[in-house]
């Protein structure tokens, strides 16, 4: 018998009292969604059963919290997608990122990024990513939008680091050419 009660009600029993029939609604109600969308990001299965387990047990355990703002789905996505990235980073991501972000802080050029976010205000962002490729959109939201590294974005999209590199130089110049 399915349960009736709405998410945040369900959400709210598996917080207060343990409710595992609650915990089996939310899961069935989410974990085939949530399976589909990660697995369009990530070309590892395992992986991302892995990070869809540890999903729901953050929501089983209490770690992760909902404020009632905004949809479970939306919610249970920026857990999932956290911990997907989390995997695929491992260990020395923090290292990378400071590296990366030091590099970045001493450029007199702005960047691709940097263009791109100006868009946002002065252009039409919007437009320039619709008009580029799916393959060159789907590098651009791994390595700016989710911050991935050539080797991660790869695993991610299941392409080669090579073909991450060549997307992404190409994905740049289209948004500079659509944008200046």
């Amino acid at each position: 018998m399915r349960d009736t009660r709405s998410d945040g009600e369900l959400l709210r029993a598996i917080a207060a009292d343990g409710d595992r029939r609650a915990f089996e609604e939310l899961y069935r109600r989410y974990a085939p969604w949530l399976l589909a969308r990660m697995r369009s990001r990530c070309a590892d299965h395992g992986v991302v059963d892995d990070v869809v387990q540890e999903t729901f047990l953050a929501v089983w355990r209490g770690t992760a919290r909902y404020r009632e703002e905004g949809d479970v789905a939306g919610w249970l996505w920026r857990i999932g997608s956290r911990r997907l990235i989390d995997v695929l980073r491992g260990d020395g991501a923090r290292g990378r990122l400071r590296q990366t972000l030091s590099r970045l802080r001493h450029r007199d050029e702005a960047s691709a990024e940097e263009r791109v976010l100006a868009g946002v205000e002065h252009g039409d962002l919007a437009g320039a990513l619709i008009r580029l490729s799916p393959e060159l959109r789907a590098v651009l939201q791994a390595t700016v939008i989710d911050g991935l590294t050539t080797r991660e974005a790869a695993v991610l999209l299941g392409i080669p680091p090579g073909t991450v590199k060549t997307r992404a130089l190409r994905a740049r110049k289209q948004l500079r050419e659509a944008l200046a």
